[in-house]
């Protein structure tokens, strides 16, 4: 009688190996620059809520004044001015903005903003809306 061969040979075994090897020698690259991605990303995200918060906080300006309310308008003379009207009234850690522009009520300025250790491309930019002038 013969017997039933079980196992798998030893070339099955070879091109299941380089297989392997090529699909992580295509792989990996895709997964080293995720850093540079995900800066870029976040940076973006900052930058998103920096000018929402640009945009809430001169309604707020619309209605009051600095003086009278002032948990409902931040002064904003320049980019750096609008992190008071963030949540927490900061940058997240590393973060900066600098514009320049006009700082006459309801005008806007461009800003850039920049994190320590990472120079982004292209700069990420956001519009900061003067307020409480």
């Amino acid at each position: 009688m013969k017997q039933v061969q079980r196992g798998f040979t030893l070339i099955e075994l070879v091109m299941v190996i380089v297989i392997l090897g090529v699909l992580a020698a295509v792989a990996i690259p895709k997964f080293v620059d995720l850093k540079g991605d995900a800066q870029q990303a976040a940076m973006t995200g900052v930058a998103g809520a920096a000018a929402s918060a640009s945009a809430i906080n001169y309604g707020g300006c619309a209605i009051a004044t600095a003086a009278s309310q002032p948990n409902k308008c931040k002064v904003v003379n320049d980019c750096d001015d609008i992190k008071a009207a963030m949540s927490g009234g900061a940058w997240p850690a590393g973060y900066s903005a600098t514009g320049t522009g006009s700082t006459t009520n309801g005008t806007s300025m461009t800003c850039t903003l920049a994190l320590a250790g990472y120079t982004p491309s292209p700069a990420v930019t956001f519009e900061v809306i003067a307020a409480g002038n």
